[in-house]
């Protein structure tokens, strides 16, 4: 009984003094526990409404949403609180007409986010475009607004067409829809701010040389450099008419305007196409859903994935560059020199197309179907295959919506090296990459969902891992939105980049009433990165990444990039950043950036005039422990110096006393 008491009193002892060192414990515990996929519920995002599009709207560097109410008509910014961990209602407004899509973007360039609004017109069937611009403290003038010249039902893409970092729109007018001659228009920005009555967009026809299409509805055009020379160019998606679909590549040459430089038809059965660097080669490649054929609710059968590769100059090897040899790769340092005879090829019998059976990633009975519409939302929703680094190994990883007998179920596919049996590498294990779904330990919070009717990746509390959110039907009574935190440990750095627009001259912005504010939420589209880096083993390799090349069809594009560098030692080894300016040098090179930081990239219109950029390092979770093991070492190397320097003292002393002591013969 003794012991027990002992015991026990020991216990309490032991408790009370972990309670204690607990309430003094500098750092704060993680938001969300648990390892894997964790569930984060609505994250203040509760009610009917639905996620729409994405900004920066406060200029805080944290991602902020924007929804839309359930009668399509009530928009509402929602704001990340670093604080509390949640998205908080800012402001709302009601637009007059049912809305079918929203661009955020700083149409007036005043370094805040204005809303370009698209909604179907009662009287002609067309889409009204109308511009709320953003108020000097918080929300839009709904009582200045602009209305601006009709769209076709094909929504225009915002695009920088005369490299002055404004943001225009490309797309068809009802009338140029109509016209045999030429179909694309421009909505050119004409906004003067020293004017009072300013317009914002004059309408002409935009520099493009060579035979134009009939844009499709729904489309997937997409502002994204093509040839490699850093320099976005354009891909439409043409109708053809009968189901047909085609695609044209128009080339950017800068004041020259853009050429028509590749076309061709694409699969039967397309759907929404994507764009990112799959194989890690320094190009952008396409990815898309094909399926023979689609239901009234959006699901597709028998759909496969389909990935074309970029064929363009690779990246050299250190065997490659050879003085006095002619090199027939890139160098690490002319990551951006245009290769002209870049090619997508869309027919199967090449090592350039891959194509991957759903069946083949999903090895179950019955066999998944794809969602690929989002029928929910009138007019439907075309739904992409989402593509982001989940695991930060610098090799996209696939997020999509699959159909089951159970209900809709987000799926996440991780990209791995090929090998024999994996889906979408040769038979003999050959190929560019490999594609394998993600396992059911730790993605329970994804199994979990069955009646989800989009998938978007998001970084929440811009923590450098690629969260994910879900929105749901909410037929099983649950919240509408539903965020998944990727808590997974990735032994990888990453790296975030945003270019800016010019606005306000890079400096700080002022309002009318004296406030001045950093224009950080303003990006555009049409900013390219292409980076370099030395993997563990000491391989070079390269990536290129984008920056939001998709706007139309709530496709929930993040407006900065972000990209998984692998396990790396070092730091990067050059940045490419290119902008959409007509100048001759369009794009710079950022050597040595440090891994996990945010880079922030102000571009300079003025040829000759630097670049300004802003670094910002985020604090991992293992900075406390470095912190801690700095202390715990420095206070034990100071025992050590002063344990030593005791001896060193004490034997000096005995030293001299034994001096002292000692009889100088030579004296007597």
């Amino acid at each position: 009984m003794m012991h027990r008491g002992r015991c026990r009193v020991a216990t309490l002892c032991l408790l009370s003094f972990l309670s204690q060192v607990y309430a003094i414990w500098p750092f704060a515990p993680k938001r969300i526990s648990g390892k894997g996929l964790v569930s984060a519920g609505a994250m203040g995002l509760t009610g009917s409404d639905r996620v729409i599009a994405y900004g920066d709207f406060n200029g805080d560097q944290f991602l902020d949403v924007l929804m839309l109410g359930e009668d399509r008509r009530t928009l509402t910014v929602f704001l990340w609180n670093h604080e509390d961990f949640q998205f908080q209602k800012s402001t709302t407004f009601r637009h007059p007409g049912d809305v079918y899509n929203v661009v955020p973007g700083d149409f007036t360039h005043s370094g805040k986010l204005d809303l370009l609004i698209m909604s179907k017109s009662q009287t002609t069937g067309f889409l009204d475009l109308r511009v709320y611009p953003a108020l000097p403290g918080d929300g839009f003038d709904t009582t200045k607004s602009f209305s601006i010249t009709a769209s076709s039902l094909s929504q225009p893409i915002p695009l920088d067409i005369d490299g002055d970092m404004k943001i225009d729109l490309f797309g068809m007018t009802p009338s140029s829809q109509s016209s045999t001659k030429s179909t694309f228009q421009n909505w050119h920005n004409v906004w003067n701010a020293t004017q009072p009555d300013s317009p914002l967009f004059s309408v002409t026809e935009p520099p493009f040389h060579g035979a134009q299409c009939t844009l499709s509805n729904p489309h997937s055009n997409a502002v994204v450099d093509l040839n490699g020379d850093c320099l976005a160019d354009v891909f439409l998606v043409c109708d053809g008419g009968n189901g047909v679909k085609s695609y044209q590549i128009w080339i950017n040459n800068k004041d020259q305007g853009f050429k028509l430089e590749r076309e061709g038809p694409l699969p039967s059965g397309v759907q929404s196409i994507s764009f990112a660097d799959v194989d890690r080669d320094g190009t952008i490649d396409i990815v898309f859903p094909t399926c023979n054929s689609i239901s009234s609710s959006g699901v597709g059968s028998d759909c496969s994935i389909n990935i074309v590769y970029n064929q363009q100059l690779s990246l050299c090897s250190s065997q490659d560059i050879q003085p006095g040899r002619q090199q027939r790769c890139r160098s690490p340092e002319d990551l951006c020199v245009a290769d002209p005879n870049f090619q997508f090829d869309f027919s199967s019998d090449n090592n350039g197309f891959v194509w991957i059976p759903i069946s083949s990633i999903l090895p179950q009975s019955p066999v998944p179907s794809l969602l690929v519409q989002d029928t929910t939302f009138p007019p439907a929703i075309p739904l992409s295959i989402k593509l982001g680094d989940v695991n930060l190994d610098g090799f996209p990883d696939l997020f999509f919506i699959v159909s089951t007998p159970q209900g809709n179920v987000p799926k996440l596919v991780y990209s791995v090296p090929c090998g024999r049996g994996v889906p979408g590498c040769a038979a003999d294990g050959s190929g560019r990459r490999g594609w394998q779904i993600a396992g059911t330990k730790g993605t329970e919070s994804l199994e979990a969902v069955k009646d989800a009717r989009g998938v978007a990746f998001i970084d929440m509390d811009e923590d450098g891992t690629l969260d994910m959110m879900i929105q749901r039907t909410g037929a099983s009574g649950a919240d509408k939105v539903l965020f998944v935190q990727n808590n997974f440990y990735y032994d990888a750095f990453f790296l975030k980049a945003i270019v800016l627009n010019g606005a306000c001259n890079n400096g700080w912005c002022y309002a009318e009433d004296g406030t001045k504010y950093h224009p950080f939420g303003v990006s555009y589209s049409g900013a390219t990165y292409k980076y370099t880096v030395l993997d563990t083993s000491g391989r070079r390799s390269a990536a290129q990444v984008g920056q939001l090349p998709q706007t139309s069809y709530h496709s929930l594009q993040s407006p900065y990039s972000f990209f998984g560098l692998g396990r790396t030692n070092n730091y990067i080894e050059n940045l490419f950043v290119g902008s959409t300016m007509h100048i001759k040098n369009h794009y710079i090179n950022m050597e040595g950036v440090i891994p996990n930081s945010k880079v922030v990239i102000l571009p300079s219109t003025t040829e000759g005039d630097a670049w300004k950029r802003e670094l910002f390092l985020r604090p991992g979770e293992w900075i406390p422990w470095v912190t801690l093991t700095v202390i715990a070492g420095t206070v034990i190397l100071a025992i050590m110096v002063f344990v030593l320097h005791l001896n060193e003292k004490r034997e000096d002393e005995l030293e001299r006393r034994r001096a002292s002591h000692r009889i100088n013969f030579d004296a007597l």
